[in-house]
């Protein structure tokens, strides 16, 4: 495709006559003509007017044409603009000096004409072909920003339909799940991590009891406390969580995430958790956060067989211990973590109590 015939090139010299001559033969060619008479305005101007080409003089009063074309090929919006150094210097070290610069041409006074129609053709078509290709990488950055846009729309509709199918067989509300979420994304800022993590756990942590589908409702619904059989078989949300969230072998960071959250987030720093006793680092940090956040609701949340605790009191057992729950269970970062977000913390519960 050939370029459009009508550039826009601006013309920089400091001689005015230069400029004329230099607008002649390139409005006959049916080209406008942008003008600048010193280096200061010829940056301006280029940047404000995003010319095609640059026609520059290099031996100026004030900025040379050296230091102009420097500073344009060091700006994002102008860098891509190609520049001919027009000077009456006709030595190699000019020539280098005006290409280390950053210059794509180099012509010597007096101009031969044929030879400035040749630079300017040439380097205004490989200018159209690059505005091209720029705006087809645009179209394609766009074209894949919807579509990861799409699939991550459609991975959180996977999440929530998950998320309901689950509440209608468990005794946790739908502000448990919200607390949850908004717990864990919390302690990630709080921890350093980077956005993507951050929205990550926010959508996956509310995946972490998802295992309790598969567990019969004799043992799920009982009012009281559950048997050493019983306890055995409620552990296995763990690893049913974990199966049905990793089916087919899901690209969603989100279920991904869920699924590490699901099997890992009743294991303990001291290794004294379950499913498989994992200790320290080996628990994904996702399941650590979860950890905490889920034995402080379950503190704060009032069950068949226990009433609800106020916030002190709930902290008070997290970060000493009452013999069932002790501060060795938590990854000791993410423990001081939760203690320096307590008033975020408790005001979260009370936006979404139950």
């Amino acid at each position: 495709m050939p370029e459009s015939p009508s550039k826009r090139v601006l013309v920089v010299d400091d001689d005015p006559r230069n400029r004329e001559y230099l607008r002649l033969l390139l409005e006959t060619e049916g080209h406008a003509v942008l003008e600048a008479a010193d280096g200061t305005d010829a940056v301006e101007r280029a940047r404000g007017q995003r010319p095609d080409l640059i026609l520059l003089d290099a031996m100026m009063p004030g900025k040379d044409g050296f230091q102009v074309v420097r500073e344009l090929k060091s700006g994002d919006s102008t860098r891509s603009i190609p520049v001919i150094m027009v000077t009456a210097l006709d030595d190699r070290a000019a020539r280098m000096r005006a290409l280390d610069c950053g210059a794509e041409e180099f012509l010597s006074k007096p101009l031969d004409r044929a030879e400035l129609w040749m630079r300017v053709r040439n380097l205004l078509r490989l200018k159209h072909y690059s505005d091209l290709l720029e705006l087809h990488n645009r179209t394609l950055e766009q074209q894949v920003r919807e579509r990861s846009a799409q699939l991550s729309a459609s991975h959180l509709d996977t999440i929530y339909t998950v998320m309901r199918a689950a509440e209608f067989r468990d005794q946790e509300t739908g502000a448990h799940i919200k607390r949850i979420s908004y717990y864990s994304r919390e302690l990630a800022r709080r921890l350093g991590m980077d956005s993507g993590f951050v929205d990550t756990i926010f959508h996956a942590s509310p995946l972490h009891d998802v295992g309790k589908i598969g567990i019969p409702d004799h043992i799920l619904l009982k009012p009281g406390p559950l048997d050493g059989g019983e306890r055995a078989v409620m552990q296995t949300h763990t690893s049913l969580g974990a199966r049905i969230l990793t089916q087919g072998d899901s690209a969603s960071a989100y279920l991904r995430m869920g699924a590490d959250i699901a099997l890992s987030h009743h294991e303990r720093w001291d290794g004294s958790g379950y499913p498989t006793g994992l200790a320290g680092e080996a628990i994904p940090l996702s399941a650590r956060i979860m950890a905490i956040c889920d034995v402080y609701d379950a503190l704060r949340s009032r069950r068949p067989y226990k009433q609800p605790m106020p916030h002190d009191q709930a902290m008070r057992i997290i970060l000493r211990g009452d013999g069932r729950t002790l501060p060795g269970h938590f990854d000791p970062s993410v423990l001081d973590a939760f203690a320096g977000s307590q008033a975020l913390v408790e005001a979260i519960y009370a936006e979404h109590a139950d």
